[in-house]
């Protein structure tokens, strides 16, 4: 097992989603349903879920266009998606 990868991945995925819209909803549901456990475990299925999207639909990319090119259009998506985001909050 790759471990640096491993706590690469770890780091910046638990930095990303804190305070996000997730552990919000989360949060939310939690205070309303009063069955914490139960929030817990249908948001982490859900967020196992869409990360086994993205790594398999990553590593299939990955096998059919350039690293270079990914990395590019990935933060060309970041960089677009905040652009929307402060523009509707404009």
């Amino acid at each position: 097992m790759d471990l640096k990868a491993f706590a690469v991945t770890f780091g910046l995925i638990f930095l990303a989603e804190l305070g996000d819209k997730t552990q919000l909803t989360t949060m939310m549901l939690a205070s309303r349903t009063r069955a914490p456990w139960l929030i817990f475990m249908a948001a982490g299925l859900a967020l196992v879920l869409s990360s086994l999207i993205g790594a398999l639909f990553g590593e299939a990319l990955g096998r059919v266009v350039p690293v270079r090119y990914v990395q590019l259009g990935a933060g060309a998506a970041f960089v677009l998606i905040g652009a929307l985001l402060l523009a509707r909050a404009a």
